[in-house]
């Protein structure tokens, strides 16, 4: 394949939309096709690829004769599996699918099978991996600026989930609940920095405060809103998540700290841009590194920013941008995929793990080399 690729689109709400705007600074990279059913999103998209095709189902958009090169798949969670599944069995092209790759512990195994038989790349989308302050901070981990890693603690202290298509993101049965649907990414994280495998997960959850009054068709939403969650690896090391979706007035939405026997590492990453209110507080943050030794004692703090271009193009930091230019190469250059199924699947076993936690109120075990759990 040359330097130019054509995408179809798979679901373009908000993620959607995102993804077009990141894959429009990608010199070569062409939408040609979306699936969408929702004639407001289309509109919506039509402003951003008014030269693409629109279906309103993913049948008619295989069936059309448009040189299809790359899909994308950002649909709700709940759809993925099944839409993953199909794609594997109609086509032989590239795929980045987004988190989460399945919702349900029943469909880890079948979407294991089917993507280690498909011919071309499959590319897990984990946005977070890819923000600058974030890829700064691995970057000092593997240079053993801290020793080797014992602790790791990840908080993210936001706003409430947004108003998605049909409220889709409401129930735990088409997200596969909150530790799912919105922390995958920092148990991909978790792995990805512990360089390690997860072997025990306890969690405690609550629903103290989002919405509560909301109703749909008399069913009151059941999705968490604040979480502790403990990791154990394999190894000894810990880590630990702390989530909560009513701090949406922090000035950083994201902390990452690293300890090791020579220094504590810190990451600080702000929240979208489109939420800061500049009017009364001026600029927005800006993404932060900090390095603090035990000898000779003495923080070491380094800004990071992230190209003015790249947070106008989603609320992410900068990540979906260099998360497709991977995807784009694996394509183009048979560069290697970052994120693949096994890293997407075992992300989200430990999400439901943890969701089985907090309902339980037992410690739960990771079996089947992380594929299952007990």
């Amino acid at each position: 394949m040359g330097n130019s690729v054509r995408y179809g689109i798979l679901g373009c709400g908000m993620m959607g939309q995102e993804h077009l705007r990141n894959l429009a600074l990608i010199d070569g990279a062409q939408v040609v096709a979306i699936t969408e059913p929702n004639q407001a999103m289309q509109s919506r998209c039509r402003e951003l690829v008014p030269d693409a095709q629109f279906f309103d189902t993913l049948d008619d958009m295989l069936n059309a004769d448009l040189g299809l090169e790359a899909l994308v798949i950002a649909t709700p969670n709940y759809q993925h599996a099944e839409q993953l599944i199909e794609l594997f069995e109609r086509t032989t092209l590239p795929i980045l699918v987004e988190k989460p790759v399945v919702s349900d512990i029943a469909q880890v195994a079948k979407i294991r099978d089917a993507a280690a038989k498909h011919p071309a790349p499959v590319w897990v989308a984990m946005e977070y991996r890819y923000m600058p302050p974030v890829a700064q901070f691995r970057k000092q981990l593997l240079d053993g600026d801290i020793g080797a890693l014992k602790m790791l603690n990840i908080r993210e202290h936001r706003f409430p989930f947004l108003e998605k298509v049909n409220d889709w993101n409401r129930f735990n049965r088409q997200t596969g609940g909150t530790l799912v649907e919105k922390c995958c990414h920092f148990f991909d994280l978790m792995r990805l920095l512990m360089q390690g495998e997860v072997k025990r997960v306890y969690a405690s959850t609550g629903q103290d405060c989002n919405h509560l009054e909301e109703r749909y068709d008399g069913e009151m939403p059941d999705i968490i809103d604040n979480a502790f969650v403990v990791v154990d690896f394999e190894d000894g090391q810990r880590a630990c998540l702390d989530l909560n979706m009513f701090a949406e007035g922090s000035r950083y939405q994201e902390e990452i700290c690293a300890i090791g026997p020579k220094a504590k590492l810190e990451c600080f990453v702000p929240g979208p841009g489109r939420f800061w209110p500049t009017e009364t507080l001026g600029a927005a943050p800006i993404p932060k590194v900090v390095l603090s030794p035990r000898d000779p004692k003495g923080p070491i703090e380094s800004d990071i920013p992230v190209d003015p271009a790249l947070l106008d193009a989603g609320d992410h930091n900068g990540s979906t941008f260099y998360q497709h230019l991977g995807f784009f190469k694996a394509i183009t250059e048979n560069a290697p995929v970052d994120v693949t199924v096994e890293d997407g699947l075992k992300a989200v076993v430990i999400g439901l793990a943890a969701q089985h936690s907090a309902q339980t109120g037992q410690a739960v075990t990771i079996t089947d080399s992380g594929y299952a759990f007990a």
